[in-house]
């Protein structure tokens, strides 16, 4: 079940040329956070269709480098930036770092993957945690010593009980609710400052 509003922040994309109301949120989250710094090498995690990209790259700058993976076909009018790295792939196909083409971790890990919905609130919950788990199990492969991240949650309460367990990877463990996420919607962000590095 896809679920469409043309609210404020709908407009507000279209209005600036980017292509989904979500990067309201990221913009929330780093000005909240300072979760982007100029030169920062970042991988986006389910980018598609790309309005997160668009934000980033005001961010992080010339010599800053983005990598955006998702199982949708590649949005190639993000690719005349000669900074972004576009990867049609599945979350499930990647176990190094090597996978992704790279050598070098990045310094932010981004993602506001979502399973497809079946509407079974209970099966769509296990599909979210599914990939939040995923995530977390990836970052000491994909995220430098101290770096940051990004994640989208459903809230739940394994999700609940997962991110307690993970509080020790990092320095700072925030959650966050944007305020441009819609009223009917359980997401919320988590986000981590100061990657405790421990393969």
């Amino acid at each position: 079940m896809t679920f469409k509003v043309k609210d404020h922040y709908y407009k507000k994309a279209k209005d600036n040329n980017f292509y989904a109301r979500s990067v309201f949120k990221l913009e929330e989250i780093d000005k909240k956070f300072s979760v982007f710094q100029k030169n920062d090498r970042v991988l986006d995690l389910g980018y598609f269709p790309g309005s997160w990209i668009q934000y980033t790259l005001t961010r992080i700058g010339e010599n800053g480098i983005i990598c955006g993976i998702d199982i949708q076909e590649i949005n190639n009018k993000l690719l005349h930036h000669k900074n972004i790295i576009l990867l049609k792939k599945s979350v499930d196909e990647i176990n190094s770092i090597q996978d992704l083409g790279y050598e070098r971790t990045f310094d932010v890990v981004l993602s506001d993957m979502a399973p497809s919905t079946t509407g079974i609130k209970s099966v769509d919950q296990i599909r979210s945690m599914d990939l939040v788990e995923k995530v977390f199990s990836l970052l000491p492969y994909l995220l430098k010593p101290q770096g940051k991240m990004v994640v989208k949650v459903f809230d739940s309460n394994d999700a609940q009980v997962f991110l307690k367990e993970q509080k020790r990877l990092f320095n700072k463990l925030h959650y966050f609710r944007p305020k441009s996420t819609r009223t009917v919607s359980k997401e919320f962000f988590v986000i981590g400052d100061g990657f405790m590095h421990n393969r």
